[in-house]
């Protein structure tokens, strides 16, 4: 943490402090305390629980951590505990489920039970059964209440908030289709909302 730069306009670039192969590119960045667990997935379907801790390494070129299929992606990484004010104040609030959102529409929402806590990861298990030529469009973990976010007609950036209710409609099993939704957008991402 010593070598991380400040935040008064003297920042560093990020091959200052880990090693990247030839034109490769960072995809995703987390910071927080070394037990912070997350659901890590990926555009193949696959998805498992890991904590900050189990992803550090001592070595600046980093270790493999999230086995990806050819083509596939890492989708955005889901904190398993948010931090909310209430009127009593800050309160922390640990999820309990999981929802999946394909680029096609299809979505699935299961217990968080169901996965498995890989601290040396992999590539984890089925989320979503995907068709031949979809695509997870993301993960996360909630309590209440999830954002799918898309791009609907003319490429305008779109979303649309699952409440309980919703989510519950869509619940089954982890690895099962789900359930087709209309959102008007194709989905590319799912953000935890509570």
């Amino acid at each position: 943490m010593s070598a991380l730069p400040g935040g008064r306009g003297d920042g560093q670039p990020i091959t200052t402090l880990i090693e990247l192969e030839p034109a490769a590119t960072a995809a995703r960045y987390m910071a927080g305390a070394l037990d912070a667990g997350y659901l890590l997935s990926s555009s193949d379907g696959y998805g498992f629980v890991a904590q900050i801790q189990d992803m550090t390494s001592r070595q600046k070129a980093g270790k493999a951590f999230v086995n990806l299929a050819a083509n596939a992606r890492v989708n955005e990484p889901s904190p398993l505990l948010i931090h909310t004010t209430t009127d009593n104040g800050v309160q922390p609030i640990m999820a309990t489920h999981v929802a999946c959102a394909s680029v096609d529409g299809r979505v699935l929402t299961f217990e968080l039970t169901e996965l498995k806590h890989m601290p040396k990861g992999g590539r984890g298990l089925m989320l979503l059964d995907l068709a031949d030529k979809d695509q997870l469009a993301g993960a996360a973990v909630y309590t209440r209440s999830v954002t799918i976010a898309g791009v609907g007609r003319g490429g305008k950036a779109r979303e649309e908030t699952l409440e309980i209710r919703s989510l519950d409609n869509a619940r089954g099993v982890r690895a099962r289709k789900g359930k087709a939704a209309d959102f008007g957008f194709k989905p590319n991402r799912v953000i935890r909302v509570l």
